[in-house]
């Protein structure tokens, strides 16, 4: 299996067009890795520096397998990311249950030429049963209860960053059932440093230890932001990695986060 000729710049203009009149809103074309692109609402929910690391930390922790899910995908950028660094190879299944999200899903797999690789389902991650088992499943759970601040009134906002429609044990819960028993097989996904205990509490209430977790600095100098968590069923050690600092003191991206953006196909 194998990806299809890169689109034209003026083919990419054109589908970015098309969309932006259909949803009568503004749209951006924005890079995903080297030779992907992403379609996104400008004033909706955005890829982020959380998806890149999320991505990364389950190609350094997990398996080199053939088959992935991702959970809550979302417009697609976790699992789009895992799928790329696993090679023209692979197949990622994913399940995303808001309607935006999951038609810019669509829009991005028809974008890329991913249609045969990708296996979407409109649905809730709390709901859908799947076929097999997988080595690889990512997450990039909402981070907030409810009850934590103000919801943003767009829906595709407020569905990404507050527990309306799942939490991190949910996930967690999901990934149980689906992740493999190999010894190699990983769940991997980020939450917000200052709720590090929430994440815990979610994955060994389901029989998963952090085998790997590392906090992501946004700058040098700065508290941790969010960690990232590379998990295997069973009672294992837990170990704790340097954290990752995203940009230097002067603002300038670090060399990890160059290397990083490198392996995604970037020019840095």
């Amino acid at each position: 299996m194998s990806d299809p000729a890169k689109p034209t710049p003026s083919d990419l203009e054109a589908r970015r067009a098309a969309l932006e009149a259909r949803l009568g809103e503004p749209v951006t074309l924005d890079g995903l890795t080297g030779a992907w692109s992403i379609l996104q609402r400008k004033r909706g929910h955005r890829h982020s520096t959380d998806d890149v690391l999320t991505a990364y930390y389950a190609l350094v922790h997990g398996p080199r397998t053939d088959a992935a899910l991702d959970l809550g995908t979302g417009i697609g950028t976790v699992g789009l990311l895992v799928l790329h660094g696993l090679g023209p190879d692979a197949t990622l299944t994913c399940v995303e249950a808001q309607d935006i999200s999951y038609a810019l899903l669509l829009e991005n797999l028809a974008l890329n030429g991913l249609q045969e690789r990708v296996r979407p389902t409109h649905g809730d991650l709390r709901d859908v049963r799947f076929d097999r088992r997988f080595d690889l499943v990512t997450g990039s759970p909402p981070y907030f209860d409810v009850s934590a601040g103000v919801l943003p009134p767009d829906s595709q906002k407020a569905h990404a960053r507050f527990e309306l429609r799942g939490t991190v044990h949910d996930y967690a819960t999901a990934a149980a059932r689906v992740l493999s028993d190999r010894d190699e097989a990983r769940f991997v996904f980020c939450f917000p440093t200052p709720q590090i205990d929430r994440a815990f509490a979610a994955i060994h209430e389901h029989g998963f230890s952090a085998v790997a977790y590392r906090d992501v600095i946004p700058r040098e100098g700065r508290a941790p932001l969010f960690s990232l968590f590379a998990c295997r069923l069973g009672t294992h050690p837990e170990h704790e990695e340097a954290p990752l600092i995203v940009r230097d003191a002067t603002g300038a991206h670090t060399e990890e986060l160059r290397t990083v953006r490198r392996g995604f196909g970037f020019v840095t």
